[in-house]
């Protein structure tokens, strides 16, 4: 089921700086809830959608303007691990910093995940708004190249 859910930014945020797009592939409606809450409680201007399954990430990513990706790696129809895989070949979507957040970071997940050139690999109970900080840092750097 796909969400789109604009996360209100602090008074901290920068005015007139529009909010980086970040796509949420997690299944678990208490997970979802839990990085939404940890990204409200932070300064970052942030508009969050949300797909609970690889196809509807694939259909979010195929519109476009998605800045950045929080990742699941156990999904009901496939791996994040080898959807950023996947993602790390596509022109399209190569650039998307990527930020795996997972129950259990395996060997195997973390071995795919540097293969993708995946940001972090996150435990989903140490997940904090460091780590979209970092994909934020990389959303930068991209705009300005792009530019």
């Amino acid at each position: 089921m796909l969400h789109h859910s604009p996360l209100p930014a602090s008074q901290s945020a920068a005015v007139n700086q529009p909010a980086t797009r970040c796509l949420m592939v997690e299944d678990n409606s208490f997970d979802q809830e839990k990085i939404k809450r940890v990204l409200a409680r932070s300064s970052l201007a942030v508009e969050m959608e949300t797909a609970t399954t690889l196809a509807e990430a694939r259909q979010i990513l195929a519109r476009g303007g998605v800045d950045m990706i929080l990742l699941d790696n156990n999904l009901p129809d496939g791996l994040g691990a080898d959807f950023a895989l996947e993602l790390a070949r596509d022109e399209q979507t190569a650039a998307i910093p990527v930020v795996m957040v997972s129950d259990w970071p395996s060997p195997f997940m973390w071995d795919k995940a540097h293969m993708a050139g995946v940001l972090h690999v996150v435990n989903k109970t140490d997940f904090g708004a460091r780590y979209v900080n970092a994909a934020l840092r990389v959303v930068g750097r991209n705009m300005r190249r792009a530019s």
